[in-house]
């Protein structure tokens, strides 16, 4: 019992980079020991079952409570998401011609392409199918589009309803997010079976091939975590934005490096809204509605690969389920006359080093989530005189 009282005394952050730590090597003394990983599946699982009955109900008891007034915080946020991806993309261009990577697509087979949208007008239906889907449905599937819609409607919906009613919609949403914290509280166990998982599959040999192409893209997604956003931060509030950038990054975007999910991510990043003191009317939206709206991560894979393949393109002339970022890389090529199969065959590369370039889009996607809605509160703590907790 004394030992699990000093474990449980520790900061969460130590006793995750312990769980990394031994991960680590247990990844590469025991790679055969499959049931290690085990505690992985369980921990992410959980998390992706809880997130979207967790914000089902935040956004619908806060909207039923809400007093009004967070517009302004909205429209802040919503510009900062779309503005740092656009920044992200930027980036990603002036590194791509930088630094041209050849990636060779030799012996590879291409990803079959039928889940690939061939255009906007699909990426566009397919969103507002997303929308107007079952709600039940949106549940079970995690469609956080479609959760946060009829969630709205349904708070809208309740704004008059008798106190007693809104009181219950604040306790249930009040007890999900207690089980929410029992959950996150088990990250350690599994962040060490998901980084076993990651080390014991793909090791070292990921390096080998695509190493230019890991260096590219790991070195811009750096960079906009690192020096981009922090600029925009720094802009906005005229503040040192590093502390809470790095906060950001230390405790959302190591979790969302090893889930290697938004979703799984969402109630780790609403608890941290919560420590930082930001509204939970703000929140409850913006987070859930930055793991489909704010991208930067997506934007920088989606630049990289569909400008990288042009140089494959010269140099070898012409000639799983598929999903997240990777799949709208066909649309990019398609920009520059590629055909579907080269892209497709660029797509099989993503899955290969995805332990690695979907890991870094995905903390970079998720801390930026908590970043910019801080940065819209206190833009508007600012306005009236409060001191920032920076």
């Amino acid at each position: 019992m004394s030992i699990i009282k000093k474990w449980n005394s520790m900061s969460l952050i130590l006793r995750i980079l312990i769980g990394l730590v031994i991960g680590i090597l247990l990844g590469f003394t025991a790679p055969k020991a499959a049931w290690i990983g085990v505690p992985g599946e369980l921990f992410v699982g959980a998390l992706k079952a809880i997130a979207p009955i967790l914000v089902f109900l935040l956004v619908a008891s806060s909207l039923a409570s809400s007093r009004g007034g967070n517009m302004e915080k909205f429209r802040t946020v919503i510009v900062l998401y779309l503005f740092s991806t656009l920044c992200a993309a930027a980036v990603s261009v002036f590194t791509s011609f930088v630094f041209k990577v050849t990636i060779p697509l030799t012996g590879l087979d291409a990803v079959d392409s039928a889940a690939a949208p061939q255009g906007m007008a699909d990426v566009v239906k397919n969103l507002l199918k997303s929308i107007v889907v079952n709600p039940a449905e949106a549940l079970v599937k995690g469609n956080y589009i479609g959760i946060l819609f009829w969630a709205v409607v349904l708070g809208i919906a309740l704004k008059h309803a008798a106190p007693a009613t809104k009181a219950m919609m604040e306790d249930l949403a009040g007890a999900v997010s207690t089980a929410v914290r029992w959950v996150i509280s088990c990250a350690p166990i599994g962040i060490l079976g998901l980084v076993y998982t990651a080390v014991a599959t793909s090791g070292p040999e990921i390096f080998m091939r695509y190493g230019q192409l890991v260096a590219l893209l790991v070195g811009t997604m750096l960079f906009v975590a690192l020096v981009v956003n922090p600029l925009i931060v720094g802009l906005t509030l005229r503040h040192n934005p590093y502390p809470l950038t790095l906060r950001c990054l230390r405790q959302s975007g190591l979790t969302a490096f090893f889930t290697r999910s938004s979703a799984a991510n969402i109630p780790v990043n609403m608890e941290l809204c919560k420590e930082l003191g930001l509204d939970e009317d703000l929140y409850s939206v913006s987070i859930p509605l930055g793991s489909t709206v704010n991208m930067d991560g997506a934007a920088v894979t989606i630049t990289i690969f569909s400008l990288s393949i042009i140089s494959t393109f010269s140099a070898c002339g012409a000639s799983g389920v598929a999903g997240g970022s990777l799949m709208l890389v066909p649309l990019g090529c398609s920009l520059f006359g590629i055909s579907t199969d080269i892209a497709m065959q660029l797509v099989g590369v993503g899955f290969i080093i995805g332990v690695i370039q979907d890991s870094l889009e995905t903390a970079l996607n998720s801390s930026g989530d908590v970043l910019f809605t801080a940065t819209a509160e206190f833009k508007d703590w600012k306005k009236q005189g409060k001191r920032l907790p920076l």
